[in-house]
């Protein structure tokens, strides 16, 4: 291990303990804007810890209330959002079992899901309709897996209902991760058998990365099928991701 990747590691475990801290202390008796506040300065520092700088790519304004749905492509990706835009968050299970960070983003507001569990999936849905009916933001990634850079998995329709049910727009965010040539940056890809601590130390050793985080027209939900949102979302994210090879 090199002193400057024992220096990054230190820097992070540091800031996680500090995570643990304020969830542990602080959130209980925080309101949602000081939380919001709390996980905006902790996603950021997080990142910068990593070396990974965001850049807003051209889009549409982020709405401050609709169902946010990006393609997914790592475990930065929920940090990007929420340095920019705090959501509360539909992620799959397993990222629960991630170290430490699994926890902090439960305490973020995010609730996991199971895969095949439809009991599991109806009382979600009823949750998100809630959420969404008491204007919060909230996001989920409809391809349910992460993605190698360059790709775009079939998009999942089911939760897309929420929006059609709580009668607010689907806003797609389009994520990319750069090296400093603008290529995709070969370190962030989160597939296969990469695990979770191996992603983290190929981010730590590799160039900086800039993540281009784009917030794309918002698609009205009114009079939708869930699979036209779905549809239409997905080609949003192509678009303006360039060309993409979708699966």
């Amino acid at each position: 291990m090199t002193i400057q990747l024992g220096w990054r590691l230190a820097r992070l475990v540091f800031h996680l303990l500090r995570g643990l801290a304020t969830c542990a202390l602080v959130f209980p008796w925080a309101g949602a804007r000081l939380r919001e506040h709390l996980v905006r300065r902790w996603s950021a520092r997080l990142l910068a810890i990593c070396r990974v700088r965001v850049e807003h790519m051209a889009g549409a304004a982020p709405l401050a209330h609709a169902l946010i749905v990006p393609n997914h492509i790592s475990w930065l990706d929920i940090f990007v959002i929420n340095a920019l835009h705090p959501c509360r968050f539909v992620a799959k299970a397993e990222i629960r079992a991630w170290p430490v960070l699994g926890w902090l983003v439960a305490q973020a507001g995010t609730v996991f899901i199971a895969r095949g569990n439809r009991r599991d999936l109806r009382h979600i849905f009823k949750g998100l309709v809630d959420a969404l009916g008491q204007g919060q933001r909230v996001a989920f990634f409809p391809e349910g897996t992460t993605a190698s850079q360059g790709q775009l998995l079939p998009f999942h329709a089911n939760l897309l209902e929420a929006a059609i049910d709580a009668r607010v727009p689907v806003q797609p965010y389009a994520l990319a991760y750069v090296d400093a040539r603008g290529g995709w940056h070969a370190a962030v890809d989160y597939t296969g058998e990469t695990t979770f601590v191996d992603s983290i130390l190929r981010i730590l050793q590799g160039e900086p990365v800039v993540a281009r985080l784009g917030c794309l027209a918002p698609i009205a939900s009114e009079g939708a099928h869930r699979r036209e949102l779905a549809a239409q979302a997905r080609e949003a994210i192509a678009q303006a991701l360039g060309a993409v090879e979708v699966q």
